[in-house]
């Protein structure tokens, strides 16, 4: 057995989850993965080191250490496309973001493949978040999952022209309750762009486990990397992200009075 998640219990019952976060990639897979691929471009990258800060607000983290090119934790073990007309990539992505492939040719992951990813990474991701979202509402009586994500501010296979700063998602209210949506579409980041339910209304892991009415709610932010890094070095941006930080804090601030004032 190998480690192929991190887990940081916290007190407060708020659950960050950095599903693309990890880069690493077995060697029995890079093998068979383009030059290219085997840099796991289209990570969600330093989201670890942007959201340290909620170490210190006592909240729960969980994060993968194997690339998304490896299996989409994002996705559904059945590989349901949320976007329905539009461009996304699969469990086990054969292209990358800029639809150069993934593997060597006759290399792509067999359907017993896509299985066996499923037992050895996907499958222990999802219980330990579960298992983390019922110990915290167990304790609690209610639990907020906040999906952390960042994307390049220009992925023309998914948007047109610049994404905005911060994009949240609820499945369209669906995954919140009334008052949390209503404070998160009133809450504005001074000096960056946001909006709420477009392009990304939420993936998978939003959608499956927000769950209103039994005091289980999920939140998505999509944040542009433009925002903190040095998006064609693929570096982490110091100043950058200690300014996108302040509002990162702010946020996960007006999230835990919200939490706190339904004890």
């Amino acid at each position: 057995m190998i480690d192929v998640y991190k887990l940081s219990r916290g007190k407060f019952p708020i659950l960050v989850s950095m599903p693309h976060n990890g880069s690493l990639i077995p060697e029995s897979i890079s093998n068979k993965m383009t030059e290219s691929a085997k840099m796991s471009k289209d990570t969600d990258w330093f989201l670890d080191k942007l959201y340290n800060f909620c170490t210190e607000m006592e909240l729960s983290i969980i994060e993968p250490i194997f690339s998304r090119y490896v299996i989409d934790l994002n996705r559904s073990e059945d590989d349901e496309n949320l976007y329905p007309g539009a461009d996304t990539t699969g469990l086990c992505p054969t292209s990358q973001f800029d639809k150069t492939p993934i593997y060597l040719p006759g290399n792509e992951p067999t359907a017993e493949d896509i299985e066996a990813r499923v037992e050895q990474f996907w499958r222990p991701y999802h219980n330990a978040l579960k298992a983390e979202l019922v110990r915290l509402k167990e304790r609690h009586g209610r639990v907020l999952l906040f999906e952390a994500h960042s994307i390049k501010s220009e992925v023309p296979r998914f948007f047109d022209g610049v994404l905005p700063d911060f994009n949240f998602g609820d499945n369209s209210g669906k995954s919140t309750s009334h008052n949390l949506h209503k404070r998160i579409n009133d809450w504005q980041p001074e000096a960056y762009s946001k909006v709420f339910n477009q392009r990304f209304k939420g993936g998978y892991i939003t959608r499956e486990y927000g769950v209103p009415d039994d005091n289980m709610e999920s939140l998505q932010l999509e944040l542009s990397q433009a925002t903190y890094m040095n998006e064609d070095e693929l570096s982490y941006n110091d100043e950058r992200a200690k300014q996108v930080q302040v509002e990162l804090r702010a946020l996960f601030n007006n999230l835990k009075e919200y939490v706190a004032s339904k004890f």
